[in-house]
């Protein structure tokens, strides 16, 4: 059955036939509570996740490898909300260099890199250092909030044929959605991140802590660098790598036995508000993109094993319309952008990859390019169906 042809079936044909596919995603796995750990780890991994959320909340300090430029001092000061491990308030900044003429994305890694670290530490300032300021190069800048890294585990194990079979790169059935996978140099698939630019955790990872805190790592050894300007002797106090293999993978595991936030317990008239909801996200069309189960592979973490996923994301690129341009990434072009996962919605604000909507109705007026048949069957719903729709995603 083609995309186009079950948004026809849910709008117009069979709207009862879809509760079966929605009604499902409340019998998947890996749910537990803010922060909480997958259920079903075993007694080791429980004590590496305990173990590695205790480094994800380290201040490191200068001495244990802290910046010479960084931005906050440790993970959790971009991932606290509403629990450890969630969202962040802290705005970071980001720049690059897009060129239209080649569809190439530039990292801008000779005047920096595309992170902006806006803190330095006090051997630095001493010898004159300060704050990265936006490359003169850039072409695109943007504020964002850190996106919550509960379930990527669950993302992590699902398999890459799960993932491609739902891309439609050329558009082969004329609907309008032509989601896509991004690779990169070494032709990995990539899944985390806003333009889905990591292939795995320990990338993940790594990155992050070079880029936020300056720590650097056998995956990542070299230091960040003041819009290209080598570090003043003396300023960096510790030999590169500064974090230690063992170390990045506590960290690491903490994050991959992260469990999603379970849906919201709703009974009498709030669930039927939100049944009806769902079966309006299915018939706007929303579901093509912010699909509902995806299913993890075998894998010898049980509770990653084989686990159907209630994610509500395809993982793939969709091109969000020129409204949407912002920074590129890797292969991503500036208005290409991953489908946000939706599961845990109701526990983070604000919305939108750059995190520019307050209010969901308004984030859903953002949605363009392939998402604009969806959006606009969001303004053609009566002020029932709205509500209904906007009480569902409350709800995830």
């Amino acid at each position: 059955m083609t995309r186009s042809l079950l948004i026809a079936l849910c709008a117009v044909v069979l709207p009862a036939a879809c509760v079966g596919p929605m009604d499902e995603t409340r019998n998947a796995s890996g749910y537990g509570e803010p922060g909480a750990p997958l259920p079903g780890l075993t007694e080791s991994e429980l004590a590496r996740f305990e173990a590695g959320r205790t480094w994800f909340d380290h201040g490191f300090t200068p001495e244990e490898g802290l910046g010479p430029l960084y931005n906050q001092p440790r993970c959790s000061s971009c991932h606290d909300l509403p629990e450890i491990g969630g969202y962040g308030a802290e705005r970071l900044s980001k720049a690059n260099r897009w060129d239209a003429a080649s569809s190439r994305c530039d990292a801008l890694e000779a005047e920096g890199g595309e992170i902006i670290q806006r803190q330095v530490t006090d051997a630095y300032r001493a010898a004159g250092g300060e704050p990265e300021r936006v490359p003169s190069g850039a072409t695109h800048v943007v504020q964002f909030v850190s996106a919550p890294a509960y379930g990527v585990g669950l993302i992590e194990a699902i398999p890459e044929t799960e993932i491609e079979r739902r891309a439609d790169p050329e558009d082969s059935d004329g609907d309008g959605i032509s989601g896509r996978v991004t690779r990169d140099a070494a032709g990995r698939l990539g899944r985390f991140g806003r333009r889905a630019g990591a292939p795995d955790l320990n990338d993940f990872v790594a990155g992050a802590l070079v880029l936020e805190q300056g720590v650097t790592s056998a995956r990542f050894p070299l230091e960040n660098t003041l819009n290209g300007q080598p570090l003043p002797p003396g300023t960096d106090l510790l030999p590169d790598p500064e974090m230690n293999d063992s170390t990045l993978a506590l960290i690491v595991d903490y994050v991959r036995f992260l469990a999603l936030p379970q849906r919201e317990a709703a009974s009498g008239a709030g669930a039927d508000t939100i049944r009806r909801g769902e079966r309006v996200f299915f018939e706007a069309g929303c579901a093509v993109c912010h699909v509902p189960m995806l299913e993890t592979g075998p894998n010898e973490v049980a509770a990653l094993d084989r686990k159907v996923v209630a994610l509500w994301s395809d993982l793939l690129l969709h091109d969000m319309g020129p409204e949407m341009a912002s920074v590129c990434s890797g292969d991503a072009g500036p208005s290409e952008f991953r489908t946000t996962p939706l599961a845990g919605l109701r526990l983070r604000q604000p919305f939108m990859h750059n995190g520019e909507g307050f209010d969901l109705a308004a984030s859903i007026e953002l949605h363009g390019g392939e998402s604009a048949a969806s959006r606009d069957a969001f303004r053609r719903l009566d002020e029932p169906a709205r509500a209904a729709l906007l009480r569902f995603l409350r709800s995830l």
